[in-house]
């Protein structure tokens, strides 16, 4: 192990990601739009015999090429690729009350299902006409399901409209939806993993996944609130002991990182569980945050694995990135299919949410129906990281995984500058409250 080599891979490779990143954001774009562009160039950006990626040791296996393994910085690459996906999930997971889920209207739950069933059939379907095959019609299927609830509440948020029905239905549904998705993805996962697609091996993959799902959130609502009240008296009685302030302060220290290591053993624990059962460890890092996520605005911890999940993050979609092969890319076939798939990603998610809400809501308006079908467009990392699994276990191609990728970004960028119109449409003179809904016109 040259551990020099790796630190100076390491420092390279981050730089480039937070420039690609800042680039993008100065332009009102999602920084991981950035980040995945730089992990293409680094991986495309050949000139004779060399590259970027030959000088920072980062070989990348290739079949084709004759390369099975890749190198030992590569390696460290996908490591902490695999980690970022991992704890951004948890902060999602930490954002996700049980409480709150169970007690969302009729609405946001049909925006939900609907928003689920849909793309997944229209993706399923177009790969099974494409070219037959079920582990990329199922893969597809599942990469068009989760709408990426950090990029719709980011805009939300900018915009000022939380509070505004149409927000509050979007945000509950988006929830939802990721466990919805995060279910699709367990059996995917696990079909793709036996190589049978029997009924009986879906059902089973399915039942272990819906079974985890539940007792996660049994264990959040009962257990953890339990653990919690026992620790808060054993604090309180430790506190009226203490006398001196320096001996306060030190435990007060001491608290705050021994929550922090908590959480962090949480998230990579049920993560490793639900590995270890056949399921995606992303999904087990989500079911972890949702252990939590009753208190986590009171410890700080999503502000405390913020600049953990950042780092490691960057590492994600720069290796997103490098996985995209430019000639797939600029195939036609390969362009031709992404278009149709961007197309079946945006219309399915904006009638089966849009439809949904109506069924769920009859007080929504049309306009308000449009509202919440755009809000629920984006796919962005949720989507990625369902291609990335499927391309990592060989149930996805590469020419597929470059086209998951292209759809992921494009609904990503188109999805932001839709939704400001919507909601300008639907609320002209500002919001119900009246206060003004828009920040940036």
């Amino acid at each position: 192990m040259d551990i020099g080599s790796i630190i100076l891979m390491l420092a390279v490779l981050i730089a480039l990601a937070r420039l690609g990143s800042l680039l993008f954001q100065r332009f009102g774009l999602s920084g991981l739009i950035g980040e995945i562009l730089i992990g293409i160039i680094l991986a495309n950006l050949v000139i004779g015999d060399w590259s970027i990626m030959n000088l920072l040791d980062v070989i990348m296996p290739d079949r084709e090429a004759g390369i099975e393994d890749g190198s030992l910085n590569y390696e460290v690459v996908e490591i902490f690729a695999e980690l970022g996906a991992i704890f951004l999930l948890f902060g999602v997971g930490l954002e996700t009350r049980v409480r709150n889920l169970l007690s969302v209207g009729r609405a946001a739950m049909f925006v939900a299902v609907l928003g689920v069933i849909l793309p997944f059939l229209f993706g399923f379907a177009l790969i099974q006409v494409y070219d037959g095959n079920v582990n990329h019609a199922m893969f597809l299927g599942a990469a068009m399901v989760a709408t990426s609830v950090g990029i719709t509440a980011r805009v939300i948020k900018e915009m000022n409209v939380l509070h505004t029905l149409e927000s509050r239905i979007i945000i509950a549904a988006a929830v939802i939806d990721d466990i919805l998705g995060m279910i699709i993805l367990a059996i995917v996962v696990g079909a793709a993993r036996t190589g049978n697609m029997a009924i009986g091996d879906v059902a089973m993959v399915a039942g272990i996944a819906v079974a985890f799902v539940l007792v996660i959130m049994a264990i959040a609502m009962w257990v953890v609130p339990e653990i919690y009240d026992y620790f808060v008296k054993r604090k309180m009685h430790k506190v009226h002991e203490e006398h001196k302030d320096l001996e306060a302060e030190e435990s007060r220290k001491e608290d705050h990182l021994g929550k922090l290591i908590m959480a962090a053993v949480v998230c990579l624990g049920v993560a490793w569980f639900a590995d270890s059962i056949g399921l995606a460890a992303i999904i087990g890092a989500f079911l972890g945050g949702m252990l939590l996520a009753d208190y986590a605005l009171e410890w700080g911890l999503e502000e405390k694995f913020e600049p953990i999940t950042l780092f490691f993050l960057s590492f994600f979609f720069l290796n997103v990135g490098m996985q995209v092969k430019i000639e797939d890319c600029m195939n036609p076939a390969v362009l031709g299919l992404a278009a149709v798939v961007i197309v079946l990603a945006v219309v399915s998610k904006y009638i089966g949410c849009g439809v949904g809400a109506r069924l769920g809501d009859k007080t929504l308006d049309k306009l308000s129906s449009k509202v919440i079908g755009i809000g629920m467009i984006p796919r962005g990392e949720v989507g990625i990281i369902v291609a990335a699994i499927g391309l990592a276990s060989d149930a996805m191609s590469s020419e597929l995984y470059a086209v998951v990728v292209i759809m992921a970004v494009a609904t990503t960028v188109i999805s932001p500058p839709l939704l400001v119109r919507a909601f300008k449409k639907r609320y002209p003179d500002g919001c119900p409250d009246g206060e003004e809904c828009y920040i940036k016109q």
